[in-house]
């Protein structure tokens, strides 16, 4: 169940990174929702995250979440915020996704 949370934790760092893209990209009003979305994303995002490492080892837990942030921050970029995708760039995510996978199989 704490690796469910911790994947749950680390989408809504996507969200609240694409939040603030979306706040960057808008003026007035508009913008403030963003912000708000934010300040929503990253409260969920850090209190489960400090839920899940009760129990698992904080060095695995803190990775994970900030490599599904990045990996789901990147994906957004390139798919809503139309980012160049690289092979360079779309490389170094796949070695990034591995090296989780890996760090859950050698974690409890």
């Amino acid at each position: 169940m704490n690796w469910i949370l911790l994947i749950i934790a680390g989408l809504f760092e996507v969200g609240f990174a694409t939040c603030l893209g979306k706040a960057k990209e808008t003026s007035g009003n508009v913008s403030y929702y963003w912000y708000a979305g934010f300040l929503i994303c990253l409260t969920i995002s850090m209190a489960l995250l400090v839920k899940v490492t009760k129990e698992l080892p904080i060095g695995t837990a803190y990775a994970v979440w900030t490599g599904i942030g990045a990996v789901g921050s990147v994906l957004v970029g390139i798919f809503v915020f139309k980012e160049p995708a690289t092979f360079w760039r779309v490389f170094f995510l796949t070695t990034l996704i591995l090296s989780l996978v890996g760090l859950k199989f050698v974690s409890n």
